[in-house]
């Protein structure tokens, strides 16, 4: 693992035209890159042209970090070679949602529909899979699903979207977990402690929205509205990043 001086110094000398330094970054850091596209496999793309999406993102990471701004490359590359992956399956349509998903994500749509004029709040992934009878995996990747360009049903609305998008740590793949931790670690720290505790015992602790209610005295409805605010908040800033 190159330390961050060597890895400055490595950015600096690719910004100046070394190619061997670019060889040696991305080599260096090739075992982030297949950790990353690991998520996508078995999506209509070769694992060679993930790794070279992959690769595409982490140099235009490259040209494009600013030391300055005191942020950790390694923090900084993820979105960045994420960003490239989802632009081509965007723009070359790779995804291919079955019609069994897309049929059991708008049973989900009706089923939480019903659920909010009910109860007066959205269902939690655990209710919705509780009711179907689904893996949390499952529930999440098929609401997911929704969000993909190439989907002929109407998406999720702003506001699941908004909690789908760090929702996706249910996943049991450790590599999975790894990664969203650098980004997460990195945005931490830019809140203030009320919310990094949500955050924390949310997706890093594995507490219901009932539960840390309790813990914070507040209601699920409550932490339901901050939950969404924090990620919506955290949300806007990987965008940033990765623009």
């Amino acid at each position: 693992m190159l330390t961050q001086e060597e890895t400055i110094d490595l950015i600096r000398r690719s910004k100046n035209g070394d190619n061997n330094a670019k060889e040696e970054l991305i080599k260096a850091n090739s075992p982030l890159i297949k950790c990353l596209i690991k998520r996508y496999l078995n999506k209509g793309i070769e694992y060679d042209d993930l790794f070279q999406l992959g690769s595409l993102g982490f140099i235009k990471a490259i040209y494009n970090f600013d030391e300055s701004f005191q942020t950790k490359f390694s923090t900084y590359v993820v979105p960045m070679i994420v960003g490239e992956i989802k632009r081509f399956m965007r723009d070359d349509g790779a995804i291919k949602v079955s019609r069994a998903l897309k049929s059991q994500n708008i049973k989900i749509k009706q089923f939480s529909d019903e659920f909010v004029k009910k109860e007066f709040r959205k269902p939690t992934y655990e209710e919705i899979a509780k009711h179907f009878d689904m893996e949390i995996a499952d529930v999440v990747f098929t609401i997911d699903s929704s969000k993909l360009p190439i989907s002929i049903y109407t998406p999720i609305d702003d506001e699941e979207n908004k909690t789908t998008f760090l929702l996706d740590k249910y996943t049991q793949d450790q590599s999975d977990d790894l990664v969203d931790n650098i980004v997460l670690k990195e945005e931490l720290h830019n809140l203030c402690e009320r919310d990094k505790q949500i955050i924390v015992l949310r997706f890093f602790r594995d507490k219901t929205q009932s539960e840390i209610a309790k813990i914070l005295g507040v209601s699920q409805v409550q932490v339901s509205r901050l939950e969404n605010k924090i990620l919506e908040k955290m949300r806007k800033s990987l965008i940033a990043s990765d623009n």
